[in-house]
Formats: structure tokens, C-alpha cells, sequence
């Protein structure tokens, strides 16, 4: 990637200066957690209903979200904004690959913030895990905003799985997408 292009991610942001960062989530999140949370238009995708309460928020975070193996907060300015997730599979015929997943509030889509995140994640999660060789990540076919984010970020679009996820009650076919440890990462 060359350097303008670098500049258009994130760096200028509604007449801000700012840098995508990540880092471990925590329990003083939970108002900008709200943020997305709440969102029907954020979470129409995701596999969990929308946050009603800001103690269902606190309960997610301090139980699930800190405990996660790696589960970071898109930031700018160290504010919380989103969230990406890694998750290892388990066993030993799946333990080398990880399942991606992300959310963002809806006031910074389309600003190549994921795409930024995504990078970041997948080069650290390698170095980190360096026994994976994987990186998923399942997008519902109807979703095309976040497959545009994957192929951004490197990632290869492999096929559609027909019937695959159930979301929000109903069975949804998704777009798998991947990324190899073997693949060099452009920043």
C-alpha cells in the first residue's frame, strides 16, 4: 500500500487527526460500548441480539469480552469505537485456524477504519499465535460492506455456504473468507 492510501485510513476523520489503535477491552468501555451495541443497524448482522441495558453491557464485558483469548477495541484517541475479535478453534484437527469477527458504530462505517483494524489484528495475531496458519472470517451474503472490508484487507473470498450461520432466527447463507499466515501483509 502506498503512503497516501496509508494516510486515507483513518488518520482524518471528520476534520480529526487521529491513529487506529487496539487494545484490551475494559469494564470503563461500557458507555462507548453502548455506542454499538445498542445499534440495530450495527448488529442486524451479528450473531447477538441488541444490548437493551447498560448492566447487560457490564455483564458481557466483565464475563465474556476480558476473558475472550483475543478480543480488542477499535480506538481512536484510545475512545473505544468498536471491537475485533480472534477466535482459536479448538481441537486438534482445527487448532491452525481462528474465526475474525468485527463490529464498528455506525457513525464510522465506510471510513476504512476495519480495514485498518483488520490489518493490524491479523499481523499481530500471527506473530502471537505462531501456530496458526488461518484466519477466517464468515460474512452473511447480503452484507457487502464487510466483504468489501476483508478483500481490502487481503483477504481471499472462497465461496458461499449455503444455510451455514443462524442469525437472528434464521438460517443465513455466508461468504467465507481467508487469510494465510503465509500471505505478506502491505501496510
Amino acid at each position: 500500500m502506498d503512503e497516501t492510501s496509508s494516510k486515507s485510513e483513518g488518520k482524518e476523520i471528520n476534520g480529526e487527526f487521529t491513529e487506529i489503535t487496539l487494545r484490551p477491552i475494559e469494564l470503563s468501555d461500557v458507555d462507548d460500548f453502548m455506542e454499538w451495541a445498542t445499534d440495530e443497524k450495527v448488529s442486524q448482522f451479528c450473531t447477538w441480539d441488541t444490548y437493551t441495558s447498560k448492566d447487560q453491557a457490564l455483564d458481557y464485558i466483565n464475563n465474556n469480552a476480558i476473558l475472550h483469548p483475543w478480543l480488542r477495541v477499535i480506538c481512536i484517541k484510545n475512545r473505544a469505537i468498536g471491537a475485533i475479535s480472534v477466535t482459536p478453534n479448538s481441537g486438534c484437527l482445527d487448532s491452525c485456524r481462528a474465526e475474525l469477527g468485527y463490529v464498528l458504530a455506525y457513525k464510522y462505517w465506510g471510513k476504512g477504519i476495519v480495514t485498518k483494524a483488520v490489518k493490524i489484528a491479523v499481523s499481530n495475531i500471527f506473530e502471537e499465535w505462531p501456530n496458526l496458519e488461518r484466519v477466517e472470517a464468515f460474512v452473511d451474503v447480503v452484507n457487502k460492506g464487510s466483504q468489501r472490508v476483508l478483500e481490502k484487507a487481503g483477504f481471499l473470498k472462497e465461496g458461499v455456504l449455503r444455510k451455514f450461520r443462524n442469525i437472528k432466527g434464521r438460517s443465513r447463507d455466508m461468504v467465507i473468507f481467508s487469510f494465510l499466515s503465509t500471505h505478506v501483509l502491505f501496510e
